[in-house]
């Protein structure tokens, strides 16, 4: 089928297809990240449920209001907005990790403010807003970066370790001890990865002779 289009179109869709690829094969914290919320600062599985509702209605309203922008502007401005978007909304989790809801409480007489909750409901929107530009072509370049994210996910989780602590269902007895130290790490990773190499991807294909995007 892309023998049918001119030199020129076909390496517009191959770059466009290298963004989307890069943009969805950012690895993510993992499983690490829930177990600290819900071990260390307490979500609830109701607290959390809140928020994956409140993400699924603030992907409604993403996509109304970035409606506008996605149908005037080159994929790869979309993916580079995104992807600056995601790593400002990952401060709020990191400054989580090193204990800015501590500091809030002794600036607001007891009070912990935890303002790592719109960032939660957040993250998922900006994937799917993402994907309204690739759906003519999603299936297979999206399916082969969601993979390469997963194996990011699992090589960037055995560099920085998370572990939860397990005890036996029987006795009762801690059979592996939680260690967060990690985490901070893990997060500060996920969070420049998700920035550079989606960035990085885009200069090389806007960089490239036969690029045609904006």
């Amino acid at each position: 089928m892309t023998l049918k289009l001119d030199r020129r179109a076909r390496h517009a869709l191959l770059g466009t297809a290298i963004i989307i690829f890069a943009f969805r094969a950012v690895p993510l914290p993992g499983p690490g990240a829930t177990w600290f919320e819900i071990d260390v600062l307490r979500f609830d599985q109701q607290f959390l449920s809140l928020l994956s509702l409140i993400g699924a209605g603030l992907t409604l309203a993403g996509m109304f209001v970035l409606r506008p922008m996605l149908a005037k502007r080159s994929l790869a401005y979309v993916i580079a907005l995104l992807a600056l978007a995601s790593a400002v909304l990952s401060l709020p989790n990191i400054a989580l990790y090193f204990g800015i809801h501590e500091w809030t409480a002794t600036q607001t007489s007891g009070g912990s403010w935890m303002p790592g909750s719109s960032p939660l409901s957040l993250e998922s929107p900006l994937g799917q807003i993402a994907m309204i530009p690739m759906l003519a072509w999603i299936a297979s370049v999206t399916k082969l970066a969601l993979s390469a994210s997963s194996l990011g996910t699992k090589y960037l989780n055995q560099v920085r370790m998370v572990t939860r602590e397990v005890r036996d269902a029987a006795t009762g007895a801690r059979v592996a001890a939680a260690d967060y130290s990690q985490l901070g790490w893990l997060l500060i990773s996920v969070a420049l990865i998700a920035v550079a190499l989606p960035l990085a991807t885009i200069g090389f294909v806007q960089c490239s002779p036969h690029s045609t995007q904006d």
